[in-house]
């Protein structure tokens, strides 16, 4: 008999000590999946943020530059361009180049696409205007057609920023 209450009080001690590891064990693995799932909700928070932040700016920093265009092309039929526009001009090109520099490394291709078409026109138009200032356009290239060409950036503009706010849960892509 005594044999067997040792077993008994052997087993008991036993499942006590396991039982109580196993709950530990249980409780760190509930741990861990809870500090997991609150750093991948923070990475998505983040995320988000992050591209908000860089969509803002290039929605923004597009904007001026084509602003900046249109501006440029005003002073080129009134008057003779100074170097403060052509300083002008440059610095809003040098913020969207920026901005849209970023946005490669952070927008979903559903954004890079549009943003991409905006740049290549926006790039586009401002080589045809400095053809313009310079006096060697290229054929086809005249003060009506480059003024054209700048105004249909706005549509541009207008689609990028729809992909933008889709991305972000804004509105729809429609």
């Amino acid at each position: 008999m005594e044999i067997g209450a040792m077993v008994v009080a052997v087993v008991g001690v036993a499942g006590t000590l396991g039982a109580s590891l196993l709950t530990q064990r249980g409780a760190e693995r509930t741990k861990r999946r809870e500090i997991e799932l609150v750093r991948a909700h923070e990475d998505v928070r983040e995320n988000l943020v992050l591209r908000r932040t860089c969509y803002a700016a290039l929605n923004r920093d597009s904007r001026q530059y084509t602003t900046a265009l249109n501006r440029h092309l005003h002073v080129m039929r009134e008057r003779e361009v100074e170097e403060a526009d052509r300083e002008a001009l440059d610095a809003a090109k040098s913020a969207h180049r920026d901005t849209y520099s970023e946005a490669q490394m952070i927008a979903p291709d559903d954004v890079l696409g549009p943003a991409t078409t905006v740049n290549h026109a926006l790039t586009l138009v401002y080589g045809q205007v400095k053809r313009l200032e310079r006096g060697a356009p290229e054929e086809g290239e005249t003060m009506a057609a480059v003024s054209q060409a700048q105004q249909e950036i706005w549509d541009l503009l207008r689609e990028m920023r729809a992909a933008m706010r889709a991305d972000l849960g804004v509105s729809s892509a429609d």
